[in-house]
């Protein structure tokens, strides 16, 4: 269980949103936080911090008169900590390739392989076939519906009909090296992990599983990895001082900040 850090880029700046309230409808979404340093300073300070194995996310589609400023904040990130950090918002194996050669890790996926509550198999084995699946992190960020958690596409918006189990999780875990799951509708709310969801990730032991969503103290930290068995990574933004919040940096990065080159 370790400490993966972030860098969400909106409209061209790097803030952190409360999930559920993206739209791309004017390009808007309920901000905690905008920073007032670019995406290169957090990289920077995560390279200095050894703390490998966080994401990029770019918030805004390709349609949208920010997309060029907000993809502008990610190469610079990218720039800053080559071969650190990971990155998704709208990756396909068109533009995959791009990232991976702009210094990313891995790229992130989602809306380019589940589509109207299917997978496009076709789509991944392009993806994998274009970046190599050491390079793949399938996202099955996913808001909770009946009672059960389905994997939503287009910057969380959209519900397919792809629900998440350990048995999905075993299916696609051929084509990727890793998973990254936001609980959308507990992200940016600082208000507690969703509970039911990390116990169905905690009982898949396949590839490395990165949470995000709701962790906003030291306290849900510890609820996190007693009900994670400490199976899972965890990725924390609006509560972080480092975003405006009140959770200390340093002292996540002390107690999980334990970097990939030396587990």
């Amino acid at each position: 269980m370790r400490f993966r850090p972030c860098i969400d880029i909106h409209n061209g700046k790097v803030k952190q949103i409360v999930g559920g309230s993206l739209r791309d409808s004017g390009d808007r979404a309920q901000e905690n936080f905008a920073s007032e340093y670019d995406s290169a300073y957090y990289a920077k300070l995560y390279k200095k911090d050894g703390l490998t194995g966080g994401h990029i996310i770019l918030l805004n589609p390709a349609s949208s008169e920010y997309y060029v400023a907000t993809k502008e904040q990610a190469l610079r990130a990218l720039r800053a900590f080559p071969g650190g950090m990971q990155i998704g918002g709208g990756i396909t194996a068109e533009n995959g390739v791009e990232y991976i050669r702009a210094g990313a890790s891995h790229v992130i996926v989602t809306s380019y392989v589940f589509r109207d509550g299917e997978v496009l198999w076709d789509n991944l084995k392009k993806l994998v076939a274009a970046v190599g699946r050491e390079h793949v992190v399938i996202d099955v960020s996913c808001r909770k519906k009946g009672g059960e958690y389905y994997i939503v596409t287009d910057r969380w918006q959209t519900f397919t009909r792809m629900k998440v189990t350990v048995g999905m999780l075993e299916k696609l875990s051929g084509y990727c090296d890793e998973f990254l799951v936001h609980g959308v509708d507990a992200e940016g709310k600082s208000s507690g992990v969703e509970e039911e969801l990390v116990k169905v990730l905690a009982g898949y032991a396949g590839r490395p599983v990165t949470y995000a969503g709701g962790i906003g103290s030291m306290e849900d930290l510890d609820r996190f990895k007693q009900i994670s068995k400490g199976r899972l990574d965890f990725t924390i933004g609006s509560a972080l001082d480092l975003f405006g919040g009140k959770l200390p940096y340093e002292t996540v990065k002390k107690e999980y900040g334990q970097s990939m080159s030396s587990l």
